[in-house]
């Protein structure tokens, strides 16, 4: 009889889907009764690592939460949205209503400053952030007020990879909790013009990097088995 299969399988999460629907696709890939999950959820919009965890290996989800995850991301300035993301719509901000760039590179770089190491971080309304055991976004859509208390995260890198007003390319490395769409919403604050994300792509989650990891259409009982990295060899890695 063969094992029951356990591991870490990574996928390159496309965009337009659920982390949920990436963990019911790799289920229905293995025998039933399989035990399956993910580490660290990635919203319907963004793309990239998401690593999926299969069996035993089950257990090592709060190991791997709290690695170091990098992003690269894509800000935009001078309008902000409801959700901080592409999801909801844009509402321009009068701070960016003179046109040109109100701001430019150097006060970028210095406003970035501020969001490095450990700071406050108030995540958005619309998350899963729970308030009495309901989720904020849900008592948000049924027209609720909700407030939500800042938590202590940690930034270790903030990088400019590309700047054209109004569009900010970065790198980021963080911690756990850390919201992107938070950062990009309160770096548009420091800069009196208001932003929010408009794509993110998770490259590297502890040592595990996207470069290896299959796609949602490869996914199939057999790919997935061979995809599958070992508990032991997981474990080692996810500490790198």
């Amino acid at each position: 009889m063969d094992p029951a299969p356990d591991g870490l399988l990574l996928v390159d999460k496309p965009p337009g889907v659920s982390s949920a629907h990436v963990v019911g696709r790799v289920k229905r890939a293995l025998p039933a009764g399989v035990r399956v999950g993910h580490a660290g959820t990635l919203d319907p919009f963004a793309t990239g690592l998401l690593i999926v965890l299969v069996g035993r290996s089950t257990r090592r989800c709060e190991s791997l939460m709290a690695a170091a995850k990098t992003y690269l991301a894509t800000i935009k300035l001078g309008a902000t949205t409801a959700t901080d993301d592409p999801e909801s719509p844009e509402i321009l901000h009068p701070g960016a209503a003179s046109g040109g760039d109100p701001v430019g590179l150097e006060a970028i770089r210095q406003a970035i400053g501020e969001f490095v190491g450990e700071i406050e971080q108030v995540p958005p309304k619309y998350s899963a952030v729970k308030i009495a055991g309901r989720r904020a976004c849900d008592r948000v859509r049924r027209g609720q007020q909700v407030q939500l208390q800042p938590r202590r995260v940690r930034v270790d890198q903030f990088e400019i990879l590309d700047y054209s007003w109004p569009l900010l390319r970065v790198r980021i490395t963080c911690g756990r909790g850390t919201y992107i769409r938070a950062l990009a919403r309160d770096l548009g604050q420091r800069l009196g013009v208001g932003g929010y994300l408009t794509e993110l792509r998770r490259t590297r989650i502890g040592g595990f990097q996207v470069d290896s990891a299959i796609t949602l259409e490869a996914i199939n009982p057999q790919t997935v088995l061979q995809a599958l990295i070992p508990g032991d060899g997981a474990a080692a890695t996810a500490a790198q």
